[in-house]
């Protein structure tokens, strides 16, 4: 068998991993039909479909599953060997808010790190208004949050967050009890719909529990102490969106977008890649 195609094994991790041939092209900065092209050709040199593709999903196939460790591996080592003797490592500063971020965060670093293994990571988790303002200072290279109000025609729109109403499997609420809240405090943006839309509804409501971010909040969830007011993504395993089953009025959805003036290759490949990582848990 000839050598494979480094190129092609990397299009095919991307793939496996976003679920999609639209956002692993843009991780690579090529077009879909490329992408396509590549993992054609890399099917028909190892004589087995890798992906099975429907108009709505893209999934590994058995033997696609099978391949998957030992290509995320080569391209890995290939990616090391290249770098290996750079001497400049390059830093990247970037702020995200913890309204998004959930237990998926060791698989966005994993990901920005086979990207660019010399790659310095700074990350910094906060408020979505926080990471602005650090971004409008200039101590952030990037920063990818909900869309603030002021800034409707700025920034990548990147996806658009669901969020829910969050509580543990068997959780029940009490006759006559107010619906008990897990959120992240008067300054969050997604408590105060929550809050509106169910004094709207005419639902009473008490606040048991503040955290700061979607793990921490989403946590109390977990816990039974309370409904976690948070996007479906980050909510943890356990748990269910009780909305429909008490009748809670429908949350709104967000975008996430990101801020970034980087417009050297390297840094934007990565932001490329983290971008389209988050947006494929968005919408798996």
């Amino acid at each position: 068998m000839k050598a494979l195609d480094l190129d092609a094994v990397k299009a095919f991790v991307l793939i496996a991993d976003m679920q999609s041939f639209t956002r692993a092209a843009q991780a690579l900065d090529t077009t879909q039909s490329a992408i396509s092209l590549k993992l054609r050709r890399l099917e028909d040199q190892l004589g087995r479909r890798l992906l099975e593709r429907t108009p709505r999903q893209v999934r590994l196939s058995a033997e696609g599953a099978v391949f998957l460790d030992a290509a995320r591996s080569l391209v890995g080592a290939h990616e090391r060997a290249v770098t290996s003797f750079q001497v400049e490592q390059r830093r990247l500063t970037i702020g995200i808010s913890h309204q998004i971020v959930g237990s998926e965060l060791p698989a966005l670093l994993r990901r920005m790190n086979e990207h660019d293994p010399s790659l310095l990571i700074e990350m910094r988790v906060a408020g979505s208004r926080e990471v602005m303002q650090a971004y409008e200072d200039g101590t952030l290279d990037a920063a990818l949050v909900l869309q603030p109000e002021n800034r409707r025609d700025q920034g990548e729109a990147l996806f658009s967050e669901d969020f829910a109403w969050i509580a543990a499997a068997n959780w029940k609420l009490q006759p006559g009890q107010p619906l008990p809240l897990s959120t992240q405090g008067d300054s969050c943006s997604i408590r105060a719909g929550a809050v509106r839309a169910l004094d709207q509804a005419g639902i009473p409501w008490t606040e048991v529990f503040i955290g700061k971010g979607a793990a921490v909040v989403g946590a109390a969830a977990a816990a039974g102490l309370a409904v976690a007011v948070i996007a479906r993504r980050t909510a943890p395993s356990g748990t269910v969106d009780i909305g429909p089953a008490l009748s809670l009025p429908k949350l709104p959805r967000q975008d996430v977008v990101l801020y970034t003036a980087l417009n050297d290759r390297r840094s934007r490949h990565a932001m490329s890649s983290l971008a389209a990582a988050f947006e494929s848990l968005a919408t798996a």
